[in-house]
């Protein structure tokens, strides 16, 4: 999944409206983030199969660190530990731990039998992959209703608030659609350094995020 890690950390602004949209967005797509480097270290692989699935021609052959059941409740305790060591906010905590481990439960949905339960443990899967229509009906609801959430959670104070939030999710939108309909990188680490450029995301969000306001909406007047 894609743009779906972008949608619960959206919604998690709800949850946990003191903590940084960027720190939630960096906490539901931190196996994502930490994957490329371990491609490019060599300690996780991936193949270049287009047909591996109907939606991407990735074939995910060896990831146990970032993406195996195991690993996602380990980062998720780590990720809460030192959130809540950073900013002593322990509803914040909870919430990124769960956005962390929320990765492997979407990416469980839609992939094919390739995430191990521990490292090079059984491999799971649901393969929603394999129904395009199906996974982009899916992410772009989630996607919709988690940007919906976060907009009726907080209000922009400035211009930045309002054109840096709309610009991230239009540029969020525009990445999917070209990924779901482009042509794939000529090799793994063309792909991983690629991935890298995912690290700006967070660091976007925190930026827009520090020009809205949380709290409840508006009254609107009695008439």
């Amino acid at each position: 999944m894609f743009i779906g890690h972008n949608a619960i950390a959206f919604a998690a602004k709800k949850a946990a409206p003191r903590t940084n949209l960027g720190v939630l967005m960096g906490a539901a797509m931190l196996a994502d983030l930490i994957w490329p480097i371990l491609l490019l270290t060599g300690v996780e692989h991936v193949r270049l199969h287009p047909g591996d699935t109907r939606f991407t021609p990735l074939e995910f052959t060896d990831y146990p660190w970032t993406h195996s059941l195991a690993m996602a409740a380990a980062w998720s305790v780590a990720a809460a530990i030192l959130y809540w060591l950073v900013a002593r906010y322990g509803r914040g905590a909870a919430v990124v731990g769960v956005c962390v481990f929320s990765h492997w439960v979407l990416d469980w949905i839609t992939h094919r039998p390739d995430l191990p339960l521990y490292p090079h443990g059984p491999k799971v899967g649901l393969g929603l992959w394999n129904n395009p229509i199906a996974t982009i009906g899916v992410e772009s609801a989630m996607f919709a209703i988690g940007i919906l959430i976060y907009r009726d959670t907080t209000k922009p104070r400035d211009r930045i608030g309002s054109v840096g939030m709309w610009a991230f999710i239009i540029f969020l939108a525009a990445f999917y659609i070209v990924n779901a309909a482009g042509v794939p990188p000529p090799n793994d680490r063309v792909l991983a350094w690629g991935a890298l450029s995912g690290w700006l995301l967070p660091l976007w969000a925190c930026w827009f995020d520090r020009h809205r306001d949380s709290g409840p909406p508006l009254a609107t007047p009695d008439v």
